[in-house]
């Protein structure tokens, strides 16, 4: 049998996480540290390999259950090689350091189980933007393999610039940066997105670090049907924007 095909092989290398191209993650366990990653993310894999739920303690399942923050993950131990990937979005590999990462949890692949993580409250409204009120602090020392929707950009914060960004493009940023939610316009209309804009509303970072944008947002298109009611048209509740809208994204 012949076909270009027999070009896409596996990728040779020691590594322990390694991009087989830019959607598909490969890993590589040896039976000393488990890695978590997204339930249902695998596609393929070799050797002796286990997949098991990964225990949440009562404080990670109430977060959860009372923002729709959190990470759900797998554990996968054994010997051998996995493939990670999700609805062939983009896939990248950071290095957390103990400054730590803040990321929306929607947009992470795996990570090492010797990390930590939490819920925590951000600047925002919640309710109006997709990026919502809570995330997910991920820190120590180890691997995340985050995801985008298309080709991301890595924003430089400093003292001198600091960055404004649609809070729905943002991915993750460094958890030591101060952020704040604002919009830009006073108008009556800033609750529907800006009225004539077709802008939303943008997060602040203040500090030295990174922040990471995708060119990709949550929000349905300007002219979406989004329900009736007066908490529909302010972009909350069950009908509104946030609500009505869950699933029109590959990160969901």
């Amino acid at each position: 049998m012949q076909s270009p095909l027999f070009a896409h092989t596996e990728a040779q290398t020691h590594e322990r996480y390694a991009l087989q191209n830019g959607y598909l993650l490969r890993v590589t366990v040896d039976g000393s540290e488990d890695i978590l990653a997204r339930k249902g993310s695998m596609v393929a894999y070799q050797g002796m390999v286990e997949f098991d739920g990964e225990y949440q303690h009562h404080g990670r399942r109430m977060a959860r259950a009372l923002t729709g923050e959190g990470l759900d993950l797998m554990r996968v131990s054994g010997r051998g090689t996995v493939y990670l990937a999700n609805l062939a979005q983009h896939v990248h590999l950071v290095d957390v350091d103990y400054e730590g990462l803040t990321v929306d949890s929607a947009y992470v692949l795996a990570l090492d189980s010797s990390l930590n993580w939490e819920v925590i409250s951000v600047d925002s409204q919640y309710g109006i933007s997709g990026t919502g009120k809570y995330q997910t602090v991920i820190s120590g020392q180890g691997k995340v393999a985050l995801m985008t929707s298309g080709q991301p950009l890595m924003l430089n914060v400093t003292p001198e610039t600091y960055v404004n960004a649609d809070a729905d493009a943002v991915v993750a940023w460094s958890s030591g940066l101060n952020v704040q939610m604002q919009a830009q316009t006073h108008s009556s209309g800033v609750w529907r997105r800006r009225g004539g804009t077709g802008e939303g509303w943008e997060l602040s970072f203040l500090g030295q670090g990174y922040a990471l944008v995708q060119p990709s947002e949550l929000l349905p298109p300007q002219n979406a049907v989004i329900g009736s009611g007066l908490a529909a048209q302010f972009g909350m509740g069950g009908s509104g924007a946030h609500g009505a809208n869950q699933g029109n994204i590959f990160t969901n």
